[in-house]
């Protein structure tokens, strides 16, 4: 059964995302999706039950900061947990760790220092390793497009794609066993429909440029 302070989280969380309608991936549900993750993640790796609350908390939160900036909205995002904690009286060595949990998924941070932020950046980029990756990252392209108000060419996105599946690693061994197959399916995926538009004859001369293309 759900404890109540994860139920209130819900819907303290949901209040503020539930406006930013041009947030087709930054949205309520991906918050879920990453609090759940972040949970049976915590679970597969032994964590307390305090420590799982925490986790729990910290994929809530972690985007909240998007309903005052778009771009390195991590600060927020965790001022404002740190904000409704301390308005329900959890206790403030928690606090802090959620904190530094939340500001662990700006995606430039690229070194987790322990299992927590191991754990929340699993979660946070999960999509990498499943079957709903390319609608989870055509969703993505749409928000940025529509917020930013800018058109993203469609090879120009899937070379991004591309560069972030080959750059991207998991942390934790349970998201390695859980996703690093589907990860790489989705990687040869893209790079499949990447060459295709590249190479409209394939060719040596070609093929050896496409990959300096994508090594680029």
């Amino acid at each position: 059964m759900e404890k109540d302070i994860i139920k209130n989280a819900k819907k303290y969380v949901n209040m503020l995302l539930s406006p930013l309608n041009k947030h087709y991936y930054h949205s309520y549900e991906h918050s879920i999706d990453v609090m759940q993750r972040s949970v049976y993640l915590a679970e597969q790796e032994g964590l307390s039950a305090d420590d799982i609350e925490m986790l729990a908390l910290a994929g809530l939160f972690h985007d909240t900061g998007f309903i005052i900036k778009y771009d390195k909205n991590e600060p927020i995002g965790a001022k404002i947990a740190k904000n409704y904690l301390k308005s329900i009286s959890y206790p403030n060595d928690r606090i802090k760790k959620i904190e530094q949990i939340i500001l662990a998924t700006d995606p430039d941070y690229k070194t987790p220092k322990d299992i927590y932020e191991k754990i929340i950046k699993d979660a946070d980029m999960d999509n990498l390793g499943r079957d709903d990756f390319e609608k989870k990252s055509n969703d993505i392209k749409r928000e940025l497009e529509t917020i930013k108000k800018i058109k993203i060419k469609d090879p120009e996105w899937r070379h991004s794609l591309v560069e972030l599946l080959l750059e991207h690693k998991y942390n934790t061994e349970s998201q390695k066993k859980d996703r690093n197959i589907k990860k790489q399916e989705n990687l040869n995926k893209m790079i499949k429909e990447l060459k295709s538009e590249y190479c409209k004859v394939s060719t040596k001369k070609c093929e050896d440029d496409f990959k300096k293309y994508i090594e680029n």
